[in-house]
């Protein structure tokens, strides 16, 4: 997980422009995805989508530590050379998708054993398209569905309209260790 002070972070900086929605660094919350991931491995992960990757480091993990084909996405397309010099250094690839959520249909979603998402829901305006991109990966078909996030408004919204909706679950998640992380993960099983 390197930072922003990482010699190849800093040299990618200089040579590229600056992401555009927030994909300026590793955010906490993916650590909360990998945590729950090591403590509770998945049955079905072959097929991962990381939406809003940013710097990817949740897929990145995934496709290192459980040899899942990643498909990282973003709508800043300026997130996807730090994605690279990141899954470099974690010696993957993961394949670059740009997108917005609402952009996700269900034949697309159709693809994916497990969503993951990590620091997704930071504004109100992102409650509508991340719930409906979840409605759409659970008709899709999706078996999993995570959701991190350090509790922000517009996630606990989001939560709430999927716990109504689907077996949903909300809990509160910390990590230890070098990269300390607190906050929420929303859990969909889509058996």
């Amino acid at each position: 997980m390197p930072t922003s002070s990482h010699p190849a972070i800093r040299a990618v900086k200089r040579q590229t422009d600056a992401p555009s929605i927030h994909g300026n660094k590793l955010w906490k919350s993916s650590r909360l995805v990998i945590d729950y991931l090591t403590k509770n491995p998945p049955e079905h992960s072959k097929r991962v989508l990381d939406v809003g990757c940013g710097w990817g480091i949740s897929g990145i993990w995934c496709a290192k530590t459980l040899g899942s084909k990643v498909t990282s996405m973003d709508a800043d397309p300026s997130v996807f050379p730090f994605l690279d010099v990141t899954a470099d250094l974690n010696g993957v690839k993961t394949k670059h998708l740009v997108s917005r959520f609402e952009d996700l249909t269900v034949k697309k979603l159709s693809k994916y054993d497990i969503l993951i998402g990590a620091d997704i829901c930071f504004w109100d305006e992102l409650v509508k398209p991340v719930s409906n991109m979840v409605k759409r990966a659970v008709k899709a078909g999706v078996k999993q569905i995570i959701i991190a996030d350090p509790e922000r408004d517009p996630f606990f919204e989001v939560a709430a309209r999927c716990e109504k909706r689907y077996q949903a679950e909300t809990i509160e998640w910390e990590t230890r260790g070098s990269v300390k992380a607190r906050g929420s993960l929303l859990i969909i099983e889509n058996h």
